[in-house]
């Protein structure tokens, strides 16, 4: 069901709040054995919510635009008064006194929060396997991942345990595992939504962004999470637009690029690459002209973002230390050791290793050559992204270079997990709003996402090409007969 559609029902008493909230904790219920894709599941708070909206309909009053919208928010993001753990013995036990703004902004909107939802420990995986508190698996086929790190999120809304998720993109994590479970999520541009409350992991490239069924849906919760805060020194104060007016308009004379280093990669599976290809013609089907443009650095894009966001997590994660809050290591002789052993103790191994990664980065002596290098090289994928809208309005690639991969697969291999983020993790070095959306199924019934890249704050053009490639594509009412979980 769209939220419009959903919307319209409740104005009219077709259904009540408190239905829609039954079913959706019912579906929870039914699948959660199988999926794990919730921490915590706030069914108290959810049904009180949906009767005071049911109450606000009974005494005419107008209802806000999300309500009774069932969501589900990524376990990095603070609610207060539920526990915020970010998939981490570090802050298992951690109960943020404060809202984050897009959450605080979504219930304004009337929005029910069912419950936080899975992800890799600080959002630092491609899997959502190095949770702490056990795996999500993806509703496709529960014996592989759903991506990550916002694999809780994106699990969540494909298997229908939520109208819509909110989840951050720091290298692709919205992006990437809304290939792998087959929805659609949005990473807009870094500023446009407010990272207060956001458990920070790197700072100059972590967003928020959402996670829905419909691309329409997605551009209703952007709409509502979007705008200037005060709180984040890096917020962009610009008018939102209303991102749901556009989306019928026609593509007609649109410039559609596709970046041929993307096109070219190694590890590109033939069926993704065929599949990609068949939505970009169906676009130029619809009027879009095609033209193939290139980003020389493209694929630096993941050496670089290695050295910037493990610096940016060693610096943002020194505050775990045991003392003021979070996980505390018992028994040590003196601070230092207390220190080391909660460190130790509190975070898992990836976690740590890019926290080593990071602390290396910046040591001295080594600053100049990798860190200050790093960021001049992002300057460089800025730049070719720069000359690419020159001659196009907005960029096509695969989402990732693979469809969902089996549980376990990398689990010994980093390197090979860090690769099922080549495809995503320029858009986030150069600040630029990017989503991805179904665009068909490889040989074993499982999604395959294509990716829209636009230029800085083009999320309605961004959302309009992904609407119109939708509607006449109908993925989803093709989809083969190996279904979600049942």
């Amino acid at each position: 069901m769209f939220i419009a559609e959903l919307r319209q029902q409740l104005k009219g008493g077709e259904i009540s709040a408190r239905e829609l909230i039954e079913h959706y904790l019912g579906r929870i219920e039914s699948v959660e054995n199988t999926l794990h894709a919730y921490l915590e599941v706030t069914a108290e708070r959810a049904l009180a919510e949906a009767d005071l909206i049911d109450q606000m309909r009974a005494e005419g009053k107008p209802l806000p635009p999300l309500a009774g919208v069932p969501i589900a928010v990524k376990d990095n993001l603070c609610t207060q008064g539920i526990r915020t753990s970010c998939s981490s013995k570090m802050l298992e036990k951690f109960v943020p006194p404060y809202e984050s703004t897009v959450t605080k902004r979504l219930w304004e909107a009337g929005a029910v929060l069912l419950g936080k939802t899975n992800l890799d420990e600080f959002a630092m995986g491609s899997s959502t396997e190095t949770s702490a508190f056990g795996a999500t698996s993806n509703p496709w086929d529960p014996s592989r991942v759903p991506g990550g790190s916002s694999g809780g999120s994106a699990a969540a809304v494909a298997a229908g345990e939520c109208i819509a998720a909110l989840g951050s993109d720091t290298g692709g994590s919205i992006r990437q595992p809304a290939s792998f479970c087959g929805v659609v999520g949005v990473k807009p541009t870094y500023g446009r939504v407010s990272r207060w409350g956001l458990v920070a992991f790197a700072s100059s490239l972590d967003q928020v962004g959402p996670f829905a069924t419909n691309v329409a849906d997605a551009a209703e919760i952007l709409k509502v999470i979007s705008g200037h805060d005060p709180l984040d020194s890096t917020s962009i104060n610009a008018s939102v637009p209303d991102y749901c007016s556009s989306l019928s308009n026609s593509v007609q004379g649109l410039r559609i690029g596709l970046i041929k280093e993307c096109f070219e990669q190694k590890g590109l599976s033939s069926e993704v690459k065929t599949s990609v290809m068949t939505a970009a013609n169906l676009l130029q089907s619809l009027g879009a002209e095609l033209l193939e443009v290139s980003c020389p650095r493209f694929n630096d894009g993941i050496a670089t973002y290695y050295v910037i966001a493990p610096s940016e997590a060693s610096a943002n994660l020194a505050r775990y230390d045991g003392v003021k809050y979070g996980y505390r290591s018992e028994g040590a002789n003196n601070l230092a050791e207390m220190t080391s052993r909660s460190r130790a103790e509190g975070f898992g191994s990836e976690v740590q290793r890019r926290i080593l990664i990071g602390t290396y980065a910046l040591s001295a002596g080594y600053g100049e050559a990798y860190y200050k290098k790093a960021q001049q090289v992002r300057t460089l994928i800025r730049r070719d992204f720069e000359k690419a809208f020159d001659s196009v309005d907005i960029l096509l690639t695969p989402t990732s270079p693979t469809t969902a991969f089996s549980a376990g697969k990398h689990a010994n291999d980093p390197l090979s997990m860090y690769l099922a983020d080549l495809l995503t993790i320029p858009a986030n070095l150069a600040g630029l709003p990017a989503l991805s959306l179904p665009c068909g199924f490889d040989g074993s019934g499982l999604p395959i996402g294509v990716q829209l890249i636009s230029n800085v704050l083009e999320e309605s053009r961004l959302l309009n090409v992904a609407h119109q490639y939708e509607q006449a594509a109908e993925v989803m009412a093709n989809r083969p007969k190996a279904n979600l979980v049942p």
